[in-house]
């Protein structure tokens, strides 16, 4: 019998629908979706998904963005902060006890080269434009997509299947995917 893992959300219904809110670009499902993500992270805390969290963050950005409550400057650091987040939790669980440059770690995990010259700019050097903010953002939002959201439900990512069941224990064993299998 497979081993069964406690997870924040209530079924593989609930999964589907938050990622499905989280990448409509329609704001108003996005912040739905976001809410639930705060939700599944009150009850999960440390440990939600990296990718989850990352997602959010990444996602909350785009949501500020079409608000239009925030000047250019804001937005350039509210995506800053995201993308050097999502870089470097993504790329420490494979740094070792000597220090491996982040360009070699991030080509082992397939982010592009130039996310992270970016991510160094943020935080060492001038502050990039917006745009390239923006861009920065929807690459590792389908990098994200992926491969994380993308493998957690098997590549089948609008497809019902008919044993619900079945389909929410493949979701619960593999929750804890971005904590390890990106090693």
């Amino acid at each position: 019998k497979a081993l069964r893992t406690v997870v924040a959300w209530r079924g593989r219904a609930e999964w589907d629908q938050v990622m499905v809110g989280l990448y409509c670009g329609d704001s108003r499902l996005q912040q739905e979706a976001l809410d639930r993500v705060s939700a599944w992270k009150s009850r999960y805390g440390p440990k939600m998904p990296l990718a989850v969290d990352c997602t959010a963050e990444l996602i909350r950005c785009k949501v500020l963005d079409s608000s239009g409550r925030l000047k250019s400057h804001e937005l350039i650091l509210s995506y800053g902060l995201a993308l050097v987040r999502f870089v470097n939790l993504i790329t420490e669980r494979k740094q070792k006890t000597v220090s491996i440059p982040l360009r070699q770690l991030a080509r082992e995990v397939d982010i592009p080269i130039w996310v992270v010259d970016l991510r160094h700019e943020l935080t060492h050097g001038k502050l990039p434009r917006l745009a390239l903010c923006r861009k920065g953002c929807d690459v590792v939002l389908d990098w994200l997509r992926k491969t994380y959201w993308s493998r957690q439900l098997g590549n089948n990512l609008c497809e019902e299947s008919e044993d619900e069941d079945e389909e929410q224990e493949g979701v619960e064993e593999n929750a804890e995917l971005d904590n390890d299998a990106w090693d």
